[in-house]
Parts: structure tokens; C-alpha cells; sequence
């Protein structure tokens, strides 16, 4: 069982994030880190449920599949209470962002303005699977460019939280996003992930501004290799599989 705070006090720990700044940031950058968004004991028993199969629809071994070194398990309904609380809290500020940048890209913004009815939409396109991820690297592991897109019915942006110690538990490890620029060389980004912090970062693309006007710049994310120790991260999309 997982403790700690209630839904209202997950709400109230995103809510209080500076959402303005945190726009501007993934408008500068592509992604942008928010305030703790889980406490260290929270980190902990999350952690923890790796090592219980029974909470996870499948295991993916990285290495096995060529998307890089480590594993990553999809979590199973229903989800752990902090999960599911921050990843409704979470969807109402980025909804906002996702329709600014459909409006800059001249694209349909089809997400409606709950979470659930978003999800009621991916369902009935057929996409019913949990796409909340659970990942851990050991050693020597590391996780290849890509985006987790899942069907048709994407979300622009997702969330990834930290939930070890960087420097105490393990090393390395830092997240990579990489961003191809209009009639450029493509652009890398390094983050250190704090415990308990989101990082929130665009899915597939972004807005990038051109003598034209605006462009989709197409981004990737991954992992870089994890010098010593060992590193778990909770990822929250937005849309089902």
C-alpha cells in the first residue's frame, strides 16, 4: 500500500507549480522541471512495487527489443493512489500548453478538458492499454532515442519523475531529449532528474519558430548510460495503448 499524501494534496503540490514559467521553458527547451511532486517515502514504496510483478500488465527487457540496456514494466489497473492523482492534477495544466501549441502548429486540438474523456476517446479508438511505465536501470544501462507513441491518438506532452537520489543512489543516468531544428543541426538536452521532481517534455514535437513562421521541430527522448548504482524513474503519458 502506498502512503503519504491524499489526491487534494498531489493537486495542490502541482497546482502550485509556476505553470507560466514552466510553459516558457518547454517553449525554450522542450522540456521543463517542476516543483517535488512526490515525497521521498512515496519515491521509495513506488520503487518497491517493481519487485511485484502482479502490479504490471508486461515487463519489457530494453536489450532484448534493441531499444537500449535495462527494463521497464507498464503498470496494470488500478493504478498506485499517487499515480493516478498526479496524473489527473497534471493534465489540466499541460491541456493548455497542448492546445497553444496545436493553435501555433494550425492543427485540431482534439482533447477535451478532463482527463477522463480524453482517455473515453483513446478507448474507443482502440487504444485500452495502460501506458503508465515503471523503469528501472542498473549499471552500464541506458535507454535509446525514441517517443512512446502508441496509435493515433497522441498527447504532446508527458511527465517523468525521479525517483531515486542522483549522486547518492546512483550516477549517470541524466535524461536526454534531442531535437531536430528546421534546416539545422539537431539540438541535445541534459537533465538531471531531483527526487520526487517532474520533468515534463514534449512527446513527439513542438513549435519551433522559423522565418516562416512556426515549424514542427520532431524530438526524441532517452537515457544516458548510468555510471554506478541504480536508477528508477515513474513515466506518466497521457494516452492509452
Amino acid at each position: 500500500m502506498i502512503t503519504g499524501p491524499t489526491e487534494t494534496q498531489h493537486g495542490r503540490s502541482v497546482d502550485g507549480a509556476d505553470w507560466p514559467a514552466v510553459a516558457a521553458e518547454l517553449d525554450a527547451h522542450g522540456c521543463a522541471l517542476t516543483p517535488q511532486l512526490l515525497t521521498p517515502q512515496e519515491c521509495r514504496e513506488l520503487t518497491a512495487l517493481y519487485d511485484r510483478p502482479e502490479r504490471f500488465r508486461t515487463t519489457v527487457d530494453m536489450a532484448r527489443h534493441r531499444f537500449g540496456s535495462g527494463q521497464y514494466r507498464y503498470f496494470a489497473e488500478p493504478l498506485p493512489e499517487p499515480v493516478r492523482a498526479l496524473r489527473r492534477a497534471l493534465y489540466p495544466h499541460l491541456l493548455t500548453v497542448a492546445r497553444d501549441w496545436a493553435a501555433r502548429l494550425g492543427r485540431p486540438a482534439p482533447w477535451p478538458d478532463s482527463l477522463d474523456e480524453w482517455l473515453a476517446l483513446c478507448h474507443e479508438a482502440g487504444q485500452v492499454k495502460c501506458s503508465q511505465i515503471l523503469l528501472r536501470y542498473e549499471e552500464g544501462d541506458w535507454n535509446a532515442l525514441h517517443r512512446d507513441i502508441f496509435g493515433e491518438m497522441v498527447f504532446p506532452l508527458q511527465v517523468v519523475i525521479g525517483l531515486d537520489e542522483h549522486g547518492t543512489d546512483y550516477t549517470g543516468g541524466e535524461f536526454l531529449l534531442v531535437e531536430q531544428r528546421p534546416r539545422a543541426q539537431s539540438r541535445g538536452t541534459t537533465t538531471v532528474l531531483p527526487q520526487g521532481h517532474g520533468l515534463v517534455f514534449t512527446t513527439r514535437d513542438r513549435p519551433i519558430r522559423s522565418a516562416r513562421g512556426w515549424s514542427a521541430g520532431p524530438v526524441r527522448h532517452g537515457v544516458s548510460t548510468v555510471r554506478s548504482g541504480r536508477r528508477h524513474a515513474l513515466g506518466l503519458v497521457f494516452h492509452d495503448a
